[in-house]
């Protein structure tokens, strides 16, 4: 009777097996392919990519070479960040100075489906050869399908120099 209840008490030194080998280093492997997975998707969730700037104002051109009362059309490049990345692009607006001054630009695509219109001089125009949207020098539609206005550049005057900022929002 005394001998069942020694083999119970014995501890049982078992070596190393394959098995547990495999199941130590299966786990290990996932614990490393999580790890891998988990640390980006913390570094997304807790480090934002850029905080908000202001927005981006763009020196363009100087206010005495703009006609007054005629559409000009200016060339400037301007600073576009996607999330980490901050890509330098090519833009164009249409720039009426009128008498007092001020200065309107537009962003040069159609509001119907975004194709790019001209000036028309002899009907003083603007017009969207794609599907005939005719605007006005002030931006408002005369004709054709377009839905709304055109959409507008902020602009400013610094030093006698034009200033064109981001659209502004749709009122």
């Amino acid at each position: 009777m005394d001998q069942p209840n020694e083999a119970q008490h014995l501890a049982v030194d078992v070596s190393p097996t394959r098995r547990t080998f495999y199941i130590a280093f299966i786990n290990g492997a996932m614990g490393l392919i999580g790890l891998a997975l988990a640390v980006p998707a913390a570094i997304y969730l807790f480090f934002p990519p850029k905080l908000r700037k202001e927005a981006e104002w763009v020196d363009t051109a100087d206010l005495s070479t703009i006609p007054t009362g005629t559409p000009t059309e200016i060339a400037f490049e301007r600073k576009r960040v996607d999330g980490w990345k901050v890509t330098t692009e090519k833009a164009t607006a249409w720039v009426v100075k009128k008498p007092d001054d001020e200065v309107v630009a537009f962003v040069l695509q159609c509001t119907h489906l975004g194709c790019a219109y001209h000036w028309d001089d002899p009907s003083r125009t603007f017009i969207c050869p794609c599907h005939t949207s005719v605007f006005s020098m002030d931006g408002k539609v005369l004709g054709g399908p377009a839905p709304r206005p055109l959409d507008r550049y902020m602009t400013k005057i610094d030093a006698g120099k034009l200033e064109i900022g981001p659209v502004e929002p749709h009122a």
